[in-house]
């Protein structure tokens, strides 16, 4: 009996082991294939990251040598297929480059509009980039907003201030040679700042923003334009009590101007502020 059992004990311990082998040389065979296939994907990886980056380098070199037309055709197939897109979606379409066309982007709308005190300078400036660039505007203004707007767009935000492109959108403003379509996609992008936290409400406002913003909203012709700069001054006065009483002062400089509407916003702004300043008190 004792034999039996021994044996079969021994029969059993015997096919566990072989099938142990087996097992192991299985498993040994399965890791020799998958790092294979490993390999395989990463050089494919590899593979598809360089042409990824020499479809990038095209791209960049068709922006850099094109001309109006080529630069205008870009910028509306950018519009139509990015609108809506994440930061990570931006960043997987130029192959980690996006910084890189917004960049060109922000270096094309302050040549295009340069901070100049010298007035004649700034009028023989002004007519040679517009003759250059001049119907593309629209265009460059809606491509920024696209990155600045994206989810997760802080490193986007930061590179343009960096650059200057917030004085840029405030000198915008005041030109009167501009069309206010063209007004009111600035002051949607600095609304995008301007909604991304204090630190953008006050590099806004050391900018002369707020004087900025409220002339624009004195002189604009359409009540669509001086809507959204009466949003924007909104919202240059919540949540920044460093500037909070300049905004303030702003909107009563503008209770005389001429235009009955301008008027009317501003007076329904300051009682919006001032029911802030009931409510936090």
């Amino acid at each position: 009996m004792s034999t039996a059992i021994l044996w079969k004990g021994s029969s059993i311990t015997e096919v566990t082991l072989g099938c142990a082998i087996l097992t192991t040389s299985d498993r040994t065979i399965s890791a020799n294939r998958s790092s294979s296939s490993l390999q395989d994907l990463i050089a494919m990886s590899s593979v598809q990251e360089q042409e990824a980056i020499a479809r990038l380098m095209t791209f960049f070199r068709e922006w850099d040598n094109g001309n109006k037309v080529t630069r205008s055709r870009i910028l509306k197939n950018f519009i139509t297929y990015n609108r809506g897109k994440t930061a990570l979606e931006l960043e997987q379409e130029f192959s980690q480059g996006g910084s890189l066309f917004l960049a060109r982007l922000t270096t094309w709308l302050r040549l295009s509009y340069p901070s100049l005190t010298d007035t004649w300078i700034t009028a023989v400036l002004l007519y040679t980039t517009r003759y250059m660039f001049g119907t593309c505007l629209q265009e460059i203004l809606q491509s920024i907003s696209i990155f600045l707007s994206a989810v997760n767009s802080v490193r986007y935000k930061v590179e343009f201030v960096e650059v200057g492109g917030t004085l840029t959108l405030l000198e915008i403003l005041g030109l009167k040679q501009l069309n206010e379509e063209h007004k009111m996609e600035a002051l949607g992008i600095l609304q995008i700042l301007a909604r991304a936290g204090h630190k953008y409400k006050e590099l806004i406002c050391e900018s002369y923003g707020v004087r900025a913003v409220a002339e624009c909203l004195a002189n604009a012709k359409m009540e669509a334009t001086q809507e959204q700069a009466q949003i924007l001054l909104e919202l240059l006065a919540h949540g920044n009590p460093k500037y909070q009483s300049q905004v303030y002062k702003g909107l009563i400089a503008l209770l005389p101007c001429a235009s009955p509407k301008a008027q009317h916003l501003s007076l329904q702004t300051l009682r919006i502020v001032q029911c802030w300043d009931l409510w936090f008190c």
